[in-house]
Parts: C-alpha cells; sequence; structure tokens
C-alpha cells in the first residue's frame, strides 16, 4: 500500500497541463522586428530558427534536412533504413553546399571516360578531380568529356593545367581566383600536391543564397541523425558525416537504455542528443548517469500519430516535460537545450514550448506537409495531401529498422497511427508562416528573444469554455458552410 494511501495519491496526483490548456499573458510590446530568434540546438552548434523536422520516414530525409538547414534550422534523418541508406543522405546533406568539400568524389587518370561520366551523374556534379596517389594530377569537366569517346581514359582528356589553393583561403580569396581564371571548381592541396577538398562556385553562390543557413564550423549545412542508443556501430558510421546524433528512444529512462547512452557519449565525437525524456526524475537521471550529454528531446505521447498514451494511460504531455526537464537542468546549473517534441499544431505552441524553457520545438506533422517530406502525395476529393505515419504505426513497425524504437515482439502493439495531412507546398513558406507568428506571439509576451521569453513569460490556464471563446465563434465560415453544403 502506497504511503497516505491510495486515495491521497490518486486527489493529489500532478497537473500535466498540455498545449491545449494554456495561453501567454501579454506584457509590454515589442515590435515583431526586434525580435532576435536564433538558439541552440546542442551545447556546441547554433541554429537561427527554433525549429527541428523530426526523424520519421515519411517527414525527413535529405530534401528535408538541407530545406531546413538552409531556412536556419535543422532536419534529423531518419533511421528506419539500412545504415548504408542514412549514411548515404548524411553524405547528401554535406555535399550539398560548403566553403570547402572535404569528401571530395575524385577519379583515377587509369579509369575510362565513361565510369566518369557515370560517377558525375550519379552524384549529380559537374567535374571531377583526377587523382593518382592522393596527388591531384588533373581535373575533369564537363567540356572535357563532352565529345569524348567513352571508352578513352581519363588522362587523355583532363585538363592538366589546374589552379589550386592551399587550406586557410577566405571565402573572398577563393572567389577572386574562380573569378580571375574563369574556372567552377577549385581544389584545395598540400604543399605536397595531395587532394585535401575542393571549393566550388555553386557552393559560393549558395552560401550567398541561404544567408540565414545553419551551417558547422567547415561552413556545410548542419546535420542531424536519429539512433538507437543501442546501436553504437550505426553511430560510428554516422559520426563521420554529421554533427549531431538524437538518439531515437520513445521512452528513454530506462537503466539499459543509460546505460548504453553512456557508451556511446564516450566513444561518438558528435553531440548526443538524448531522448526522449518525460519527468524532472528522468532529467535527473540523465544528468548524473551520462556525462557529456548535448541536449535533451522531451514529450512522451503528444504526436499527433501517437497512441502511447491513449493506449496504455502513461505519457508526459510535452509541454509539462519540457517544463520539469527545463527545471532539473536549472536546479543543477546546467545550460543545455531542450528540445520540446511532440503535439505542436502551430506558432503559438511554439511560443508556448519555448516559454516553458525550451530551445526549440521538433515538429513532425506540420513539416510532413511540405514537398520535402517523402511521403507520398495524393488526391483526395479535389485537395492534394501527404502521406503522415507514426513511428510506431504498423507500417513502420513492419520494416525491421525500427523494432527497438516500439519493440512488436515486447510489446505487442501499435502505439502510432498513419494518415493524410492537408499538402502545404515548400518549407521555406511552412517556415515563413511559422517564424512569422512566433515572433508575433513574442512580440505580445514582450519578449526580445529566447532567453528573455524564459524570463518574462506568463501563463494563464483556459478553461474548455475559455479554449472555445479564443477560437473563431458565432460566425458562419466558409470552411462550415461548404461541409454543409
Amino acid at each position: 500500500m502506497p504511503e497516505g494511501g491510495f486515495r491521497k495519491k490518486v486527489m493529489g496526483a500532478e497537473l500535466a497541463l498540455t498545449f491545449h490548456d494554456l495561453i501567454l499573458l501579454p506584457g509590454l510590446a515589442v515590435e515583431p522586428s526586434e525580435i532576435d530568434i536564433r538558439t541552440r540546438f546542442t551545447k556546441n552548434y547554433s541554429m537561427n530558427i527554433p525549429l527541428v523536422s523530426s526523424p520519421m520516414d515519411t517527414v525527413t530525409e535529405t530534401e528535408m534536412a538541407i530545406a531546413m538547414a538552409r531556412e536556419g534550422g535543422v532536419g534529423v534523418l531518419h533511421r528506419n533504413c539500412s545504415v548504408e541508406e542514412q549514411v548515404e543522405m548524411a553524405k547528401k546533406v554535406k555535399r550539398a553546399e560548403s566553403l570547402v568539400i572535404r569528401e571530395v568524389v575524385t577519379v583515377a587518370p587509369d579509369q575510362t571516360v565513361g565510369e566518369a561520366m557515370k560517377l558525375m551523374e550519379t552524384h549529380h556534379i559537374s567535374g571531377l578531380p583526377v587523382v593518382k596517389g592522393g596527388k591531384l594530377v588533373g581535373i575533369l569537366t564537363g567540356r572535357d568529356v563532352r565529345f569524348a569517346n567513352p571508352e578513352f581514359r581519363v588522362e587523355n582528356v583532363m585538363t592538366k593545367e589546374v589552379v589550386t589553393a592551399r587550406e586557410g583561403i577566405s571565402l573572398e580569396e577563393a572567389q577572386d581566383l574562380l573569378h580571375q581564371h574563369k574556372i567552377e571548381k577549385l581544389p584545395i592541396v598540400d604543399e605536397n600536391g595531395n587532394l585535401k577538398g575542393l571549393i566550388t562556385f555553386k557552393d559560393i553562390m549558395l552560401r550567398g543564397k541561404y544567408p540565414e543557413a545553419a551551417r558547422d564550423e567547415e561552413g556545410q549545412l548542419l546535420c542531424a541523425a536519429a539512433v538507437s542508443p543501442f546501436d553504437l556501430e550505426r553511430a560510428k558510421k554516422l559520426d563521420r558525416y554529421v554533427n549531431v546524433l538524437v538518439t531515437d528512444v520513445a521512452h528513454f529512462h530506462n537503466s539499459a537504455v543509460l546505460e548504453a547512452a553512456k557508451k556511446m557519449v564516450e566513444e561518438v565525437e558528435a553531440d548526443l542528443v538524448v531522448g526522449n525524456v518525460g519527468t524532472y526524475q528522468a532529467a535527473e537521471d540523465v544528468i548524473t548517469k551520462v556525462e557529456g550529454v548535448a541536449g535533451f528531446r522531451v514529450g512522451v505521447g503528444s504526436g499527433s500519430i501517437c497512441v502511447t498514451t491513449e493506449v496504455t494511460k502513461a505519457g508526459s504531455p510535452t509541454l509539462y516535460a519540457t517544463a520539469s526537464v527545463a527545471d532539473a537542468l536549472r536546479d543543477y546549473g546546467l545550460e543545455l537545450p531542450v528540445i520540446a517534441d511532440g503535439g505542436v499544431r502551430g506558432p503559438g505552441d511554439i511560443a508556448l514550448a519555448l516559454a516553458a524553457g525550451a530551445s526549440a520545438v521538433m515538429a513532425g506533422n506540420l513539416l510532413a506537409r511540405c514537398r520535402e517530406a517523402p511521403g507520398t502525395l495524393v488526391s483526395i476529393g479535389g485537395r492534394y495531401y501527404k502521406q503522415y505515419r507514426g513511428m510506431g504505426s504498423p507500417s513502420a513497425m513492419a520494416k525491421r529498422y525500427s523494432l527497438d524504437r516500439y519493440s512488436i515482439p515486447s510489446k505487442g502493439i501499435a502505439e502510432g497511427v498513419e494518415g493524410w495531412v492537408p499538402y502545404k507546398g515548400e518549407v521555406s513558406t511552412a517556415v515563413r508562416e511559422l517564424v512569422l507568428g512566433l515572433k508575433a506571439s513574442m512580440g505580445y509576451a514582450g519578449a526580445r528573444n529566447i532567453r528573455e521569453l524564459w524570463e518574462k513569460a506568463r501563463f494563464a490556464v483556459l478553461s474548455p469554455l475559455g479554449a472555445q471563446e479564443t477560437r473563431p465563434h458565432d460566425v458562419l465560415l466558409p470552411s462550415e458552410s461548404e461541409r454543409g453544403a
């Protein structure tokens, strides 16, 4: 029998408030144009917008990860695929643009032009450095191979006099060299002529096109990938290419998971974000038992396609989890980012999550609607929709790669659903609307940045009738009129 009896335990239960229950009270207003929403994704990496795309197989693959980073956020590549497929996705994100490409696709001088052309086509590039024994001996461009016999050797058609640069060259110096010699690729070599990297005109132009992109110290787009804490082999293979690894566990507060994460932190160089965490005690156990964690992913059972709480009556709503974990970190004197994951329906919910202590939010539903999401696009009743499914849904679990997140053998039930969400269009459109709405919310609260929002935000609880009153009412809306017809 619990101390104090069951009645006291039940009647004294904590109140786990959700996004539906709270509003931000207005403060001394700030103009949206004065608001800075830059934030941290992990201990070592920053973003220009507090938005992360969820590691779900109908949300984040290469195209979404690239689009999110270019908008100033980050995409977390899902793991419901082979290790090789996930690594290849990460490579493509890193090759999308950078000041210096380190994973350079090259060709040997004794290979054929046909082989070189196939490499160009596979990697969607227009030229290849020619390397022998690690040394740069030429460069092969689209112009070199345009009318060449595919059976010719590369060394017979390549450009042998190559303009090169050394490590440490600035963006402006590289741009001047490219312009001066009317070339599009600038190989980086060491004092012995060994190829160390590549700068391209295309990447320099993309940096100008996406000035707010989230980039790492190499100038490449930030990239994160989901892993099971038990899959150290996958983590190590991804570690070469991603900046951040995100543990993908429905309920992180588990002795075996904590021990596995502790080992992973020691074995990889990438920042490790752990989750999902739902309570103060869970955060406390991570803080005291897993040294080196770079961030927390929080919330259990709040996603729009998650039925964990409905089926099991166990969960931790994202807003409650955010506040609980943020309090634990504050009490231990730690400043680690908290990523609120699940149930975010719009910019107002983003503002609530940030005000409750989050540094960023993770979105699935809102981004699954976008063109860059890998879900199937269909037409239903004259309108377009995209496929969206939870990683605990039957179809997602049917793939062997997700068994250790929502384990069919151990649980025997599905914890997610699958369906369709309205098509939104480009990620840039969706993100722009979310950012404008978030800045408006922060302006009402009187916060010029996220740290000020933590300090100044005041909450109020809505009654069920009050929640109805905050929405449009006593008016026939066009959408309702169409349904009535």
